[in-house]
C-alpha cells in the first residue's frame, strides 16, 4: 500500500528543477511502485507526480464511466496528452517545462504534498489558501473519523 504523507516547501530553479525531498520519495518502495514517475496535470490544474507502477495500474484500471463515448475519448486524449514519464536526476531533481508550470500556476516557490498515492506540486500560496479554505471541514472530518475509529476499538473490547 502506498501512504505518500506531509507538505515540503522548495523553490525552482533557474533551470525549471525541483527538488522533490528524500523525506517523500523514502515512502516509496521502488520494488513496488518504481522508481521513475508519471507527472500528470490532475484535478483542478494541480500538478500530480505519480510512481510509475502505480499509474500505470490506474491507466489499465479504464477510464471513468462516461455518459458518451466522445466523452471517453476526450478523457483518453487529454490525461495522455498531459502525462509524462519523468525520472529524478541523481540528486532527486525533477526537471518542469515552463508550459507546465505555466498551466499549474507554479512559480518560484512550491509546496510538495504527499496526498495517499502521490505527490502534488502546488504554487505555495494557493496551497496556503486551499488550507486555509478547506481547514474547518479537515478539522470536522477528522473529529468524526476519530470518533468512529474510537467506537469500532471499544466494541471489540
Amino acid at each position: 500500500m502506498l501512504l505518500l504523507t506531509g507538505e515540503y516547501q522548495h523553490v525552482i530553479d533557474n533551470k525549471g528543477r525541483v527538488l522533490v525531498s528524500n523525506k517523500l520519495r523514502s515512502q516509496i518502495d521502488a520494488d513496488e511502485h518504481g522508481s521513475n514517475f508519471y507527472l500528470v496535470l490532475g484535478a483542478n490544474g494541480i500538478l500530480c507526480l505519480y510512481p510509475e507502477k502505480y499509474f500505470e495500474q490506474i491507466v489499465l484500471a479504464g477510464t471513468p464511466k462516461a455518459t458518451a463515448p466522445d466523452e471517453t475519448v476526450a478523457f483518453e486524449r487529454i490525461s495522455f496528452a498531459l502525462a509524462g514519464k519523468v525520472e529524478l536526476d541523481s540528486q532527486g531533481r525533477l526537471l518542469l517545462n515552463e508550459k507546465l508550470r505555466n498551466r499549474a500556476g507554479l512559480k518560484n516557490n512550491v509546496t510538495l504534498v504527499g496526498v495517499r498515492d502521490h505527490i502534488e506540486l502546488w504554487n505555495c500560496d494557493h496551497w496556503e489558501q486551499y488550507l486555509a479554505d478547506h481547514m474547518a471541514q479537515y478539522q470536522k472530518q477528522m473529529s468524526q473519523a476519530r470518533q468512529t475509529t474510537l467506537q469500532k476499538q471499544n466494541q471489540e473490547l
